[in-house]
C-alpha cells in the first residue's frame, strides 16, 4: 500500500498530516528515508517516524460496557457518541456494530473491520444478544411461550424466535439474534409493558462482566478468532 494510507491507518494523522511528515523527512522505510507519498511498502515494512518504529495494526477489536447518555454512532449533532469513551482510539475509524439506544447500556463492539461488523449484524448468522429488561408492571408467564413463537410488531415484521426468561415480578431476561431498530422495547410494547431500563448483557461470547459502566478493552485473541470465524 501507499506509505501515507499506511501512516493514517496507523494512527500517525490524517492523510495531509502524514504527507507532510514524509515531504519533510522524518519518514524512513527499512532504515531508508522517504519522501514521496506513493511509496510502496507493506506490512513487513520497518517503517518509523523520527526514528521510532511505527507498529502497525490493520484492524482493532474494542469491548464497551456503554453508559446511558451515548449516540451508537460515530458523530451526532445533539448527543455524545461512544467513540467519545474510546479517545486514543477513534483516530483507526472503529465504529460501533449495532446499536444500543441512547437509554440503553452495557456491552458493544466497536471495529475498524467491515466484514466482520457486516457479518455480525447479519440475521442469517444468528448471533446472540441477551438483555436484562426491567419493564413497568408484573411480568405475565404467557409471554415465555409467545416471545419463543416469534412476536409480530406493529409495522408487521415478525421477529424470529427469542428465549425469554422470567427473573422476578419485573425483570427478565432475553435473547434475540437481530438488531431491528428498538427491537426489545417494540416486542415488549406489543403485549403493554414498557421498557424502563435495558441492559445488554453479552454480545455472542463478550461479556461485561469485568468492566464498569464506560470502561472498555481490546479483546483478546481468542475473542477476535472466535468472531472472525462468522467471515470465514
Amino acid at each position: 500500500m501507499r506509505l501515507d494510507r499506511y501512516l493514517a491507518n496507523a494512527g500517525v494523522g490524517t492523510r495531509k498530516e502524514v504527507k507532510q511528515l514524509i515531504k519533510s523527512g522524518r519518514i524512513k522505510v527499512n532504515d531508508t528515508l522517504v519522501r514521496e507519498s506513493d511509496f510502496y511498502v507493506d506490512f513487513s515494512s520497518n517503517i518509523s517516524l523520527d526514528d521510532k518504529k511505527i507498529d502497525y495494526k490493520e484492524f482493532y477489536y474494542l469491548l464497551l460496557n456503554k453508559p446511558k447518555g451515548y449516540i451508537s454512532a460515530t458523530a451526532d449533532d445533539y448527543h455524545e457518541v461512544v467513540v467519545d469513551l474510546l479517545p486514543e482510539y477513534k483516530k483507526y475509524g472503529i465504529a460501533p456494530v449495532g446499536r444500543l439506544d441512547l437509554d440503553t447500556t452495557g456491552v458493544m463492539l466497536l471495529t475498524n473491520h467491515g466484514a466482520l461488523a457486516h457479518a455480525l449484524l447479519s440475521p442469517k448468522k444468528h448471533v446472540d444478544k441477551t438483555y436484562i429488561a426491567e419493564v413497568n408492571h408484573k411480568l405475565d408467564v404467557s409471554l415465555v411461550n409467545k416471545f419463543n413463537e416469534g412476536i409480530t410488531l406493529e409495522d408487521g415484521y415478525t421477529c424470529l424466535p427469542a428465549k425469554l426468561e422470567i427473573l422476578d415480578d419485573t425483570h427478565a431476561k432475553l435473547t434475540i439474534h437481530e438488531g431491528k431498530f428498538h427491537q426489545v422495547k417494540r416486542m415488549f410494547k406489543i403485549f403493554g409493558y414498557e421498557v424502563i431500563n435495558l441492559d445488554r448483557q453479552s454480545f455472542d461470547i463478550l461479556t461485561h462482566d469485568s468492566l464498569a459502566i464506560g470502561e472498555y478493552r481490546e479483546l483478546t485473541t481468542e475473542e477476535v478468532e472466535h468472531l472472525l470465524s462468522y467471515i470465514k
